[in-house]
């Protein structure tokens, strides 16, 4: 899926950003470019980067979420 129509950014290329180390939507745009332009995608940027530093092992301040019904 594109992530950013003005440079031709798609998720895939993203998340290869943020796997490689890109932890902001600065660092994701030096990477790849996307959101180099208009910026309409940078909140889809922080989504992905959101659920690459998930996924990490030791991501830090992210807590998996807690199913419904359970902990409260």
């Amino acid at each position: 899926m594109f992530v950013c129509l003005c440079n031709g950014i798609t998720s895939q290329m993203v998340a290869d950003a943020v796997a490689a180390g890109a932890a902001t939507t600065n660092q994701v745009a030096a990477a790849c470019g996307a959101g180099t332009d208009c910026g309409r995608c940078r909140r889809t940027v922080r989504a992905i980067i959101a659920s690459g530093s998930a996924e990490r092992p030791g991501a830090e301040g992210v807590a998996p979420p807690c199913p419904r019904g359970l902990g409260s």
